[in-house]
């Protein structure tokens, strides 16, 4: 009970040459220029969540999961780094500008004591 397939026996011609040949190595007769269909498969960046999900066995549920929250998650990131950048640079002028008034605006008794008060801290 052999359930393989008869092995191919290729059969040998010989050529005008005088040369000898397999018969499965003789190329087809010509049927006109080929058509060759190439699918060029190139996923978007933001897949990666995808296919580690999908390749890692998890469902359906954890691949739209990444494909929703990504992109949301990489935005409000980008929105609170920029609030915060804006904040950041706010207090700085506000502390400039309090720092600039408080210096023109102060009297000599109160020049004379910051500077009692930065010996004293150098001191101790």
């Amino acid at each position: 009970m052999n359930h393989l397939p008869e092995p191919v026996r290729p059969s040998v011609v010989q050529l005008q040459d005088g040369t000898h040949v397999y018969t499965d190595t003789l190329p087809a007769a010509y049927a006109g220029p080929q058509v060759v269909h190439q699918h060029i498969h190139q996923a978007a960046p933001d897949r990666t969540v995808q296919r580690i999900a999908l390749g890692s066995g998890v469902g359906a549920g954890a691949v739209a999961a990444g494909v929703y929250f990504g992109p949301l998650l990489v935005a409000a990131l980008a929105s609170m780094a920029a609030s915060l950048a804006f904040l950041a640079f706010l207090a700085l002028v506000l502390g400039w500008g309090v720092h600039t008034v408080v210096k023109s605006v102060g009297s000599p008794e109160g020049t004379q004591a910051a500077k009692t008060m930065r010996k004293a801290r150098r001191r101790g």
